[in-house]
C-alpha cells in the first residue's frame, strides 16, 4: 500500500513539474503595452524613404516627402540642374502653423502627407482636418484657404436639383438650361429663349449636369433621366456627443437588384431645333453610362455603357448629323467585364485610333482599334503576365507607356515594372529592371520619371532617372540600420502551390520579433479577399499592424488566394457568382506548407481576423471551414452581398438576383457556426449597411449558436480604434493561446 502511495505522489510530482512548461505562458499587461507601441518604436528609426514624387505644375521639378529622424522632410528637386532643397523653412512652418491652428505636434511630424505649391511656388496649400492651409514661403504667414479637398467615394445620387445655371456654349453666344424638366436655350443677352425638347417631367428629366455642348457650338447632347428606385439607409445614432437623446438621419444607399435610373441620350441641333432621342439598342439595361463627350471637330460624341450584370462594355458613338449610334469598342465576357482596374481608353488623334484594355486573351493587355471601322488593328502587349495601368498614351511618338507584373517567370507576379512599347507592340522596352515593386512618376514632358523600389524585405531605393535611356542621376537610398539593431526582422515571403497544384500563391509570415523556433504557436490569417485587387504587402515598410498582433505571441500571415485580382483572368473569374469561395482552397493548402517547413506553426489552431469583405471573409472561413479555421474575429462585415452597396456586389455575384447570394451569404449559412466568433460593427457605418451585421446576429441567434458582438456607438465603418485592437487581441490570447488576458477593468480603475 505504501509503495503504490509512494508511487502515485511521485507520478503527481512528475506531472506538476512538467505542468508548468506545458501551459501557456501569462500574456501581461506588459505585452499589450509592448504590441501597441511597437509603430512609434519602429517607424522613426527607418529613414531616408521617400513618398511618390509630385511633378510641379508643368516644370521640370518635382517635391517630395521623406522620413527623417524628427518626423519627415519635403525637398525639392530641379531635373534639368540636379540640384535638390527643402520645399520651405520646416522650422518656421512648424511654428507659423501651430500658432494660427492651435494643432499640436513636435519636430517634423506633420499633420499632413500632401503639399500643392501655388501663386509660382511663392506659397503651399495643404489640408488638415475641415480646413485648407495657405502659408507665404516669404512671410510664413499662414491663413485658411477654405475648405479641405474632399476625396471621391461612395455616395448618393438623386433626382437633380432646380438649379438655373446655365451652361455656356463654346462661342458664348447660347446658354443652356433646365426649365420644367426641359432644355431650352437662350442668347447670351437674354432676348431670345426657347426649348428643344417638351417631353420632360417628374418621372423622365433632362439633367443640367450631363448637358455637353459641341465645340463647334452648333449641337448638343443631354440625358433624359428616368428614375429607378433611390434607397435609403436609416441610422440611429445612439449617443451623439451634443445632446442625450439619439439622432436619426438617413442615406441613399442602392443595393443589388434595386431598379436603376435609365439614362437615355438625346442629341439636339440648335439652328433648325431638332432633336434625335438616340436608339438604345446598343445600349440597353445599362448599369451605368459615362458623361456625353464630343470629338473636337464636333463629328459625333461618345459615352461608355457597362450592362446591367457587368458582361458588356461599350464604347458607342453618337453621329452628330443623323444621331445613329454605333459601337467603337465592343467588350463582352462569360463572366464578368472588370470596370474596376481592368479597364483603360486612350483616344489617339481625336478618336481616329483607341488604346484599349482589354482581358479577352485570358489576361490583361492592350489593343489598338481603329477608330473608323471599331475593328481592332493589332495586340500590341501579349503574353501571360498583365498591364496594372497606363500612364502616357504618346500620339506622336506612337507608344504607351505603362506598368505591369509577371512578365519574369519565376519571380513575384505582383511586382508592378515599367514599360514602353511601340503602337504595334514592338520596341518593348523595360523601364525599371530590379526584382522589387516600382512606383513611378513621370515629368510633364516625360522626359524624366522617378522611381521608387522595395520589397518587403528590401528597404527603398528611389532614383532619379531620364526616360531616353534610363541613366540614372541622382540617387538615395533608405536606412534602416538603426532598426536592424533592435531586432526587427522582415516579413518572410513563401510561396505554395494553390488548388490545382499548378498555381503559385504568393504571401508573407509575420514572427514576433523575440521569436523562439522551439515553441509552438498559434497561426492567426489577417484576410481580405475582395475580388477588385491584390492585398498582400509588396513594398517594404516599418511597422505592419499584424506585426503588433504576433508580438502577443503569434505567427501572423497573409496570403492572396484565387478569386482576387491581378493575375491570370481564370485565377480572377473563381469569384464569379462564388464570393464565398474567397481563395480558402489555396488558403488552407498555403498554411499547409508553411507548417511542414516550419512545424512550430500550429496549424491546429487557426485564427482569422478581417474588416469589411475581409469581415465577411472571416466569418465565411468559420461557416464552411470550421475544420481548420477555429478563431475568427470579423469587423463591418458586408454579409450578406444582398444588404451591401450594388456597384461593388453586382459586379462579382451578377445581376439579375440569384439563388448564388443565399449560397455565400453568411446569414443564411449562420448554422453552420462551430468556432469561436466575435463580430463587431459601427452603428454610423455608411460603407457598409450596419444591418448586415445585425442580420448575422439575429441568424446566429436563431441557431442557438454562442458568439460575441461588440456595437460602436457613433462609429463608422470601423474597426473600433485602440479599444478595437485590444478587443482582438483578448479574443485571440483567450481561445488561441488559453489564458485570460489581463483584468482591464481592475486595471482601468487604477488609473
Amino acid at each position: 500500500m505504501k509503495r503504490r502511495v509512494f508511487s502515485f505522489v511521485a507520478v503527481l510530482i512528475s506531472f506538476l513539474v512538467v505542468l508548468p512548461a506545458a501551459l501557456p505562458a501569462q500574456v501581461t499587461q506588459a505585452d499589450y503595452e509592448r504590441a501597441n507601441s511597437l509603430r512609434d518604436k519602429v517607424q522613426p528609426l527607418a529613414i531616408n524613404i521617400a513618398d511618390r514624387a509630385v511633378w510641379i505644375e508643368k516644370t521640370s521639378r518635382y517635391w517630395y516627402r521623406k522620413t527623417v529622424k524628427e518626423g519627415y522632410e519635403f525637398d525639392v528637386v530641379d531635373a534639368e540642374t540636379l540640384t535638390k532643397k527643402p520645399a520651405f523653412d520646416h522650422a518656421k512652418l512648424a511654428a507659423a502653423f501651430i500658432a494660427a491652428s492651435g494643432e499640436k505636434f513636435e519636430g517634423l511630424k506633420f499633420p499632413f502627407t500632401m503639399i500643392t505649391f501655388v501663386d509660382n511656388e511663392k506659397a503651399v496649400e495643404f489640408d488638415v482636418g475641415e480646413w485648407k492651409w495657405k502659408v507665404d514661403l516669404a512671410t510664413y504667414a499662414c491663413t485658411k484657404a477654405g475648405p479641405a479637398t474632399r476625396r471621391g467615394g461612395f455616395g448618393p445620387g438623386g433626382p437633380p436639383s432646380a438649379s438655373q445655371e446655365p451652361k455656356a456654349s463654346p462661342d458664348e453666344k447660347w446658354e443652356a438650361f433646365i426649365k420644367n424638366y426641359n432644355v431650352w436655350l437662350r442668347t447670351k443677352d437674354k432676348k431670345e429663349e426657347f426649348a428643344l425638347s417638351w417631353e420632360g417631367s417628374e418621372g423622365d428629366y433632362y439633367t443640367l449636369q450631363s448637358i455637353s455642348w459641341a465645340p463647334d457650338s452648333k449641337k448638343l447632347a443631354a440625358y433624359r433621366v428616368k428614375p429607378g428606385y433611390h434607397r435609403k439607409i436609416q441610422y440611429v445614432e445612439s449617443s451623439p456627443a451634443d445632446q442625450l437623446q439619439p439622432k436619426y438621419s438617413t442615406r441613399e444607399y442602392p443595393k443589388p437588384g434595386d431598379t436603376l435610373d435609365v439614362e437615355q441620350p438625346v442629341l439636339f441641333i440648335v439652328d433648325a431645333k431638332k432633336q434625335f432621342v438616340v436608339n438604345n439598342a446598343l445600349f440597353p439595361n445599362a448599369y451605368a453610362q459615362t458623361p456625353l463627350v464630343w470629338w473636337k471637330d464636333s463629328r459625333a460624341f461618345t459615352f461608355e455603357y457597362n450592362q446591367r450584370g457587368h458582361q458588356a462594355y461599350r464604347i458607342i458613338e453618337v453621329d452628330a448629323g443623323t444621331g445613329q449610334a454605333r459601337a467603337l469598342v465592343n467588350e463582352e465576357a462569360k463572366t464578368f467585364f472588370c470596370y474596376y482596374s481592368k479597364k483603360f481608353r486612350g483616344d489617339v488623334k481625336d478618336g481616329k485610333e483607341i488604346v484599349w484594355m482589354s482581358e479577352r486573351d485570358g489576361w490583361n493587355h492592350l489593343y489598338l482599334y481603329d477608330g473608323a471601322t471599331g475593328q481592332v488593328k493589332n495586340q500590341i502587349t501579349k503574353g501571360e503576365w498583365v498591364v496594372r495601368a497606363v500612364d502616357k498614351v504618346d500620339e506622336d511618338a506612337r507608344q504607351v507607356y505603362f506598368r505591369a507584373s509577371g512578365m519574369y517567370p519565376g519571380k513575384d507576379p505582383y511586382f508592378f515594372h515599367a514599360y514602353r512599347v511601340n503602337f504595334d507592340g514592338s520596341g518593348l522596352m523595360p523601364l525599371t529592371e530590379t526584382d522589387a515593386s516600382h512606383t513611378i512618376s513621370y515629368s510633364p514632358d516625360m522626359k524624366y520619371y522617378f522611381v521608387t523600389w522595395s520589397r518587403v524585405d528590401l528597404p527603398p531605393v528611389s532614383q532619379l532617372r531620364r526616360t531616353s535611356d534610363n541613366k540614372v542621376l541622382m540617387e538615395e537610398k533608405a536606412d534602416i540600420g538603426e532598426l536592424l539593431k533592435i531586432g526587427w526582422s522582415a516579413p518572410e515571403v513563401f510561396v505554395a502551390k494553390g488548388r490545382d497544384a499548378k498555381t503559385d500563391i504568393w504571401g508573407i509570415i509575420l514572427r514576433p520579433m523575440k521569436f523562439n523556433p522551439k515553441k509552438k504557436y498559434p497561426v492567426i490569417e489577417y484576410i481580405y479577399a475582395g475580388p477588385h485587387d491584390s492585398f498582400v504587402p509588396k513594398t517594404f515598410s516599418a511597422y505592419n499592424s499584424m506585426q503588433s498582433l504576433a508580438e502577443m505571441g503569434f505567427i501572423v500571415v497573409q496570403c492572396d488566394g484565387m478569386g482576387t485580382s491581378n493575375r491570370s483572368k481564370a485565377f480572377h473569374d473563381v469569384a464569379w457568382k462564388n464570393i464565398a469561395d474567397a481563395g480558402f482552397l489555396d488558403r488552407i493548402l498555403w498554411h499547409k506548407a508553411v507548417a511542414a517547413k516550419y512545424p512550430y506553426c500550429d496549424i491546429t489552431r487557426v485564427g482569422i481576423y478581417g474588416h469589411s469583405a475581409g469581415g465577411q471573409n472571416t466569418l465565411t472561413a468559420l461557416l464552411f471551414h470550421p475544420e481548420f479555421y477555429k478563431v475568427g474575429v470579423s469587423s463591418c462585415g458586408c454579409h450578406d452581398n444582398r444588404m451591401d452597396k450594388i456597384s461593388w456586389n453586382e459586379q462579382w455575384m451578377g445581376w439579375p438576383i440569384g439563388p448564388e447570394y443565399a449560397a455565400s451569404s453568411n446569414v443564411d449559412n449562420a448554422w453552420r457556426l462551430q468556432g469561436k466568433l466575435l463580430l463587431s460593427v459601427g452603428e454610423m457605418d455608411t460603407n457598409v449597411d450596419p444591418a448586415s451585421t445585425m442580420q448575422v446576429v439575429n441568424a446566429l441567434i436563431k441557431a442557438n449558436k454562442v458568439f460575441d458582438l461588440i456595437v460602436l456607438p457613433g462609429q463608422g465603418h470601423s474597426t473600433g480604434g485602440a479599444y478595437g485592437d485590444r478587443k482582438r487581441y483578448d479574443y485571440f490570447v483567450r481561445n488561441l493561446l488559453g489564458v485570460e488576458p489581463p483584468d482591464w477593468n481592475r486595471i482601468e480603475s487604477k488609473k
